[in-house]
């Protein structure tokens, strides 16, 4: 508020016209308005947002930032762009974003194995999951299925050795009897916690192969150069519509809609194992409050729209989540106590 000797000094300046003393008092009151009342929220973005996404290009989360951004874009009359920033099992994006300024203007959607599986990997990371990222909103939870390729290795030579399962409890079995290998993107992905606690779980040998990014998985099952995996359902719905791979079990609590007749992992007898799956959008930690919840419910908006839910959440075979920040913050410090126990029990470790 003007006080009243700062109206004095001004009506004292007898040189300046009647109409010029209120443009002063007017722009100064308003400016000061501005200066103590209107949140950063208020005027954000005024520039382009980029979104950061850690993992290749292609893959389940990239295909949803993408859309994201895109509603996004359109919402702020802005560009959000999407940024790859790929490597070091998503430690190179996420250290971009964590070194960001905190002004909202840099965020990330990435997995868990980011923040809560990282953690327990690396004997040492560029940042602190908890402090230097800024929790938006759990975007969805991932159902992964459990799948084996169905593609004879060679273009029709089954020199790798197909697996014949058709349950995990056969696939155990039959890893008893003869060598089989599962691929991943790197330490920490879900396949690769999944298949280690399978292996420490069962006594089983299953050789790891490590690959770039869940696209270069798909690709790999497509041909038969690997024989299983683990991904989102959406990523498998190509290969499985095609008969080029099959699933033995989705990480899920209920059996998933779009395959009803594949079994959860708790149906197969393992349900000590599931990953825990999930996306989620972040900011730079120290961004503030207010912007972090009007980022939260921008988001809100997007997935209700029934056009993109139906088209990039539901067909997908993504559940959408959108917790509050204070509510994926607490989700989140459960998950890392969650992953610390799983990655005790695979033995997994940083490559």
């Amino acid at each position: 508020m003007i006080s009243r000797k700062s109206l004095r000094n001004v009506a004292d300046c007898r040189s300046v016209p009647l109409l010029g003393m209120l443009i002063v008092v007017l722009t100064t009151w308003s400016s000061m308005s501005l200066a103590q009342g209107t949140p950063a929220s208020a005027v954000w973005p005024q520039r382009p947002v980029r979104i950061v996404v850690p993992w290749p290009a292609a893959g389940a989360i990239d295909i949803l930032a993408r859309a994201m951004a895109e509603r996004l874009g359109q919402r702020w009359s802005q560009p959000v762009l999407v940024e790859n920033r790929v490597g070091a099992a998503s430690i190179i994006g996420a250290d971009v974003v964590a070194k960001a300024p905190a002004d909202g203007y840099t965020l990330m959607v990435t997995t868990e194995a980011t923040v809560t599986s990282n953690l327990h990997l690396y004997k040492r990371l560029p940042y602190d999951p908890v402090r230097d990222l800024a929790p938006v909103t759990q975007l969805i939870n991932l159902p992964q299925l459990l799948v084996v390729s169905s593609t004879p290795a060679g273009g029709g030579n089954p020199g790798a050795g197909l697996t014949t399962a058709t349950s995990v409890q056969q696939l155990v079995s039959e890893a008893r009897a003869r060598p089989l290998n599962y691929a991943s993107w790197g330490a920490g992905s879900q396949p690769h916690l999944l298949f280690e606690a399978l292996k420490a779980q069962t006594g089983v040998a299953i050789t790891h192969v490590p690959y770039k990014g869940p696209a270069d998985v798909v690709r790999a099952i497509g041909a038969g150069e690997v024989q299983m995996s683990l991904a989102s359902a959406a990523t498998w719905t190509g290969l499985i519509r095609a008969g080029r791979a099959r699933a033995l079990a989705v990480t899920r609590s209920e059996r998933l809609p779009l395959l009803p007749e594949v079994p959860t992992l708790r149906e197969a007898g393992f349900a000590d194992i599931d990953p825990n799956a999930w996306m989620g959008l972040f900011a730079t930690g120290g961004t503030p409050r207010e912007l972090i919840q009007r980022l939260r419910a921008e988001v809100v908006t997007v997935f209700a729209d029934t056009e993109f839910r139906e088209r990039q959440l539901l067909s997908r075979g993504l559940d959408p989540v959108l917790s509050t920040p204070e509510e994926f913050a607490a989700f989140i410090q459960r998950d890392i106590a969650f992953k610390a126990r799983l990655i005790k029990l695979s033995g997994a470790t940083a490559e």
